[in-house]
């Protein structure tokens, strides 16, 4: 291996949103994204890096709007769990066809499909080169993915978390409403926080910045994103604790 080709990181945590699976297809999971992401995330377990992931369900189900419509909140969530779970063992299926041993480990006890999650055998699954995929949410109403990914992160040791997102960094407004807001190359949590800005939930960021836990944000879409990201290369937006001279 290359020096230009050698991962800087050992162990992360990849945060993919149940959407990005949908690919143009209005609800549910395009197969042929699921590949193209199991391709990108397979090129980077061969780099070496040990990869565990926390994938939403709102290509299935999305508990708060649901709650926002009338049901009860804790149940529209425990609903919205169970839709990560259908996310991972897909995920799961299309990692293992590239040859990947891979585990999903569920928050909700659901021993016929899924091992429960048990922070040691997650690290040591990933010490013996395996994929881990957290689903399930915390196991708990009211926490989002975004925290899950932080939570998990932080349990496991992971150097990174890494969301993949249909932007390419983190804005000063919506890209999308405003086409002349301005990205962000790096960012403190501090500011993020602050600013209000949409990068993960507030509980998710003030976890990562407890633990100084870099997150780097970047586009999905585009193919070798993940690797470049895993590579070091500048792409983009990186929110770090930043300390001013």
């Amino acid at each position: 291996m290359s020096e230009s080709e050698k991962p800087v990181y050992g162990r992360i945590l990849l945060k993919l949103s149940g959407e990005a699976l949908m690919g143009a297809e209005p609800y549910g999971i395009d197969t042929a994204v699921l590949r193209e992401i199991a391709e990108q995330i397979s090129e980077v377990h061969h780099l070496g890096t040990q990869v565990a992931l926390v994938i939403g369900g709102g290509n299935i189900f999305r508990g708060v709007y649901a709650a926002s419509g009338g049901m009860d909140r804790s149940t529209a969530d425990y609903m919205g769990m169970l839709a990560t779970v259908m996310n991972a063992l897909a995920m799961q299926d299309a990692l293992e066809k590239f040859g990947i041993a891979t585990r999903v480990q569920s928050a909700i006890d659901m021993k016929e499909v899924a091992e429960p999650y048990i922070r040691r055998k997650a690290i040591r699954h990933l010490e013996k080169g395996r994929i881990v995929i957290f689903a399930a949410g915390t196991g708990l109403p009211y926490f989002t993915t975004d925290t899950t990914a932080a939570l998990r992160a932080s349990e496991i040791g992971a150097e990174v978390l890494m969301k993949a997102t249909k932007v390419d960094g983190v804005y000063e407004s919506d890209p999308v409403e405003n086409p002349l807001a301005s990205r962000y190359d790096r960012i403190s949590f501090t500011e993020v926080l602050t600013r209000n800005l949409k990068v993960m939930d507030a509980t998710a960021v003030s976890l990562a910045r407890e633990q100084k836990m870099r997150i780097i944000v970047f586009n999905l879409k585009i193919k070798g994103n993940i690797r470049k990201a895993v590579l070091g290369k500048s792409i983009g937006t990186v929110v770090e604790e930043i300390c001013y001279a």
